[in-house]
């Protein structure tokens, strides 16, 4: 189980005002809101569901990205209408959705590897975080198409429009992801190299084989 000081205060904090506004909604008779904050909930309890079932380590900065990546587009983002609110809510959520999600297809390939990264050229593992990303990114629009038909909500805004801008950022955010790993891979420094080298650090034990090769780490396959 993770420890109380294994998860960031801001993660808390999240928890803390899903809960209250989950309890509110209930009081009031707001059922789409209650629908919308447990929602919420349990999106933010997951990464922590995952890092226990799995026993990997999360970092801390991960933690709190995701968590407020889901109070920003379910809880702002619907409940307090962010998104009608602000235009570029939507683009700031998905680029920023996208750039984590090209980061964690690639640590996820990376690390079925045990970190060899002479099993794989660079390149082809960034592919591979590149296309999870994107397949992501369009499971989360199909997701945004089954609310608004089952639920009435209007998380496709203008539909279609909004959808291919959405995979268009998507696809953007994506590549700036899976470049973060490749250049990593190549001993450089570039975009969120440094979240993947603290998730590497985390988890040695899961990348054997880079420790075992690591002094090759900084030289070109």
């Amino acid at each position: 189980m993770l420890q109380s000081n294994d998860i960031p205060y801001l993660t808390w904090a999240v928890w803390i005002i899903l809960t209250a506004a989950t309890l509110f909604a209930l009081v009031t008779a707001h059922w789409s809101n209650v629908f919308v904050t447990v929602t919420a909930l349990f999106l933010t309890l997951l990464p922590n569901v995952f890092s226990d079932r799995f026993q990997i380590r999360l970092p801390l900065t991960f933690l709190a990205a995701m968590s407020l990546f889901v109070f920003g587009t379910l809880f702002l983002g619907e409940v307090f209408d962010f998104y009608e609110r602000f235009w570029w809510w939507d683009v700031l959520l998905h680029a920023s959705s996208a750039v984590g999600f090209g980061i964690i297809g690639f640590l996820f390939v990376f690390y079925l590897f045990q970190g060899d990264r002479f099993a794989a050229p660079p390149i082809a593992l960034a592919t591979i975080a590149f296309a999870l990303a994107i397949t992501i990114g369009t499971l989360w629009e199909i997701f945004e198409f089954a609310m608004d038909q089952i639920f009435g909500l209007n998380m496709q805004k203008s539909g279609l429009v909004d959808t291919m801008w959405d995979l268009i950022v998507d696809s953007l955010g994506a590549l700036l992801g899976a470049a973060s790993g490749f250049f990593w891979l190549k001993g450089r420094q570039a975009g969120f190299s440094g979240m993947i080298e603290e998730f590497v650090q985390l988890n040695r034990t899961g990348f054997q084989k880079l420790a075992e090769r690591s002094p090759a780490r900084n030289k070109d396959p």
